[in-house]
């Protein structure tokens, strides 16, 4: 049967009001992924937890996210993709108000888990839908609305926290997400068509390896600077479990090269050299988005003394200018080469980042933090839409499902390398600039600093930002060898003068 379905088959169903019933949730777990990272005081605070522990309610959201995501599209596939995509929104729903109810740090890093869980059932199933319901000469736009959202939604995940926290309390930025599931539960059901099924074959040793792979690295990463970088318990260091974790993804990389029999990760995938080097640049970007947020929102509100609204008001130019020119850059994605639209992007990301190092001080006029963030909203426009679109485009529908699976695993991979990387960073740089006598770290600072710490934490945060910074220049270089896809270069062929032959 094939894939390419119009609206006449779909029971009526139409394809656009699905994308945005779709959307709604999709931009929900998006929110949630950065929603935190501006409520770290305040969770501080009225958790009674230090920073790495903060951390980890970011980490444990984007772990249990990112590991299931190969599987739960194999799941839609097999079980429906509205059927995966309703259960996911229950499970996420239900886990927001469990959030809200905490009363202790690990109660809520436990809730984090089921709520990234009923994400990673929610998040293939809406790329794979618009892969089956849209034809081909609309499905380009419809993933680069796809893709914006996936922008804007991790700007706003802080200033819509930012606002919470100040006006109801930490818990709001988990029970906002009570409401707006039930619309999207109701949504959901009556837009999103029922689409056939396809028996599959699950690789459960390529799950067991890949999640535990996942987890030794990324618990090395965020707990390395508790243990000194050094004894766990008896002879297990910190980079040993690394190491480990590292050997299992590569024994989990060979496991899928050799199993023939519809393996976790379709290795064949990466023959296209677009969708290699998206993945490339979307893990990137992954990685500094989450990052980035948690060194500017506690510079702001532990040195500037801002509120967590006024300092997630910090990113408005950046929220505005990437909704603004995400349209714009969509319809030029399907025009122009993705080459110079993402690298463009990306490059500005990456300036941007060393920017706002620059000028993060105690003493800096916040209209100076302004100047950087409003690049920042350039990057994210001209990044998000054009290399979604660009990752699926040159792959047979038959495998743009998969694709797409992979193209947001990789997303999430680089959000939980980008959240426990930039804590272990963060930890280690106040520990070097903090006098120590003081007896200040990154898990006892609450509340504005006292005047002489802020030179010394100002220094940190802002050297912990050079980070991402630096690994998105792997993303661009990764962008610089993109082919231009099969669609321009029929264009360009068609276009090129005929040249009449000569006469005998």
């Amino acid at each position: 049967m094939s894939t390419n379905q119009g609206t006449d088959d779909l029971g009526g169903y139409r394809p656009w009001p699905a994308l945005w019933a779709l959307v709604l949730g999709f931009f929900m777990i998006l929110v949630d992924a950065t929603i935190v990272s501006v409520a770290t005081p305040a969770l501080m605070t009225g958790l009674h937890a230090d920073v790495d522990k903060v951390v980890w309610v970011t980490s444990a959201y984007l772990l249990a996210y990112a590991v299931p995501l190969l599987i739960t599209g194999r799941l839609g596939d097999r079980f429906g993709p509205k059927h995966l995509y309703l259960g996911g929104l229950v499970v996420f729903t239900a886990a927001s108000a469990w959030c809200g109810f905490t009363t202790t740090i690990d109660q809520l890093i436990v809730a984090r888990v089921c709520q990234g869980f009923g994400a990673a059932m929610m998040n293939p199933q809406t790329m794979a839908v618009i892969t089956r319901i849209f034809p081909a000469t609309e499905r380009g736009r419809a993933m680069s609305r796809w893709g914006a959202t996936a922008g804007v939604a991790t700007l706003f995940g802080p200033i819509l926290g930012g606002v919470l926290v100040d006006s109801l309390g930490w818990e709001w930025i988990f029970f906002i997400n009570v409401p707006i599931g039930i619309v999207g539960l109701f949504l959901a059901w009556r837009l999103v068509p029922e689409l056939p099924t396809h028996s599959h074959r699950f690789d459960w040793p390529g799950v067991v390896l890949s999640a535990a792979g996942m987890f030794c690295v990324v618990f090395g990463l965020q707990e390395g600077q508790s243990y000194d970088w050094g004894t766990i318990s008896g002879p297990l260091t910190v980079w040993r479990l690394i190491g480990f974790g590292v050997v299992l993804l590569i024994v989990f990389v060979v496991y899928q090269y050799y199993r023939k029999s519809e393996p976790l990760l379709p290795l064949d995938l990466f023959r296209d050299r677009n969708f290699s080097l998206s993945n490339v640049a979307i893990t990137t970007i992954g990685f500094a988005i989450t990052a980035m947020t948690f060194p500017v929102m506690l510079w702001a509100q532990e040195v500037r003394g801002l509120s967590p609204t006024r300092a997630a008001l910090l990113l408005v130019p950046m929220a505005v200018l990437s909704g603004v020119l995400a349209p714009f850059v969509g319809r030029l994605a399907d025009r122009e080469h993705p080459r110079y639209l993402v690298g463009f992007g990306i490059l500005c990301f990456s300036i941007s980042l060393g920017w706002l190092s620059m000028a993060m001080s105690p003493s800096t006029p916040i209209w100076q933090i302004l100047l950087p963030m409003a690049l920042l909203g350039v990057a994210n426009g001209f990044m998000w839409a054009p290399l979604a679109s660009t990752a699926t485009r040159n792959l047979p529908l038959r495998a743009a499902g998969a694709g797409s699976g992979v193209y947001n695993t990789t997303r999430q991979v680089g959000s939980v390398l980008g959240s426990a990387s930039i804590a272990a960073l963060m930890a280690s740089r106040l520990a070097a600039e903090l006098p120590v006598a003081s007896g200040a770290s990154a898990g006892s600072s609450l509340g504005t600093l006292p005047a002489f710490l802020r030179d010394g934490f100002s220094d940190a945060m802002s050297q912990a930002l050079l980070l991402p910074a630096a690994v998105l220049l792997i993303g661009f270089i990764a962008v610089l060898f993109f082919e231009r896809p099969a669609h321009m270069r029929r264009v360009a062929a068609t276009d090129e003068p005929q040249v009449a032959p000569a006469p005998a």
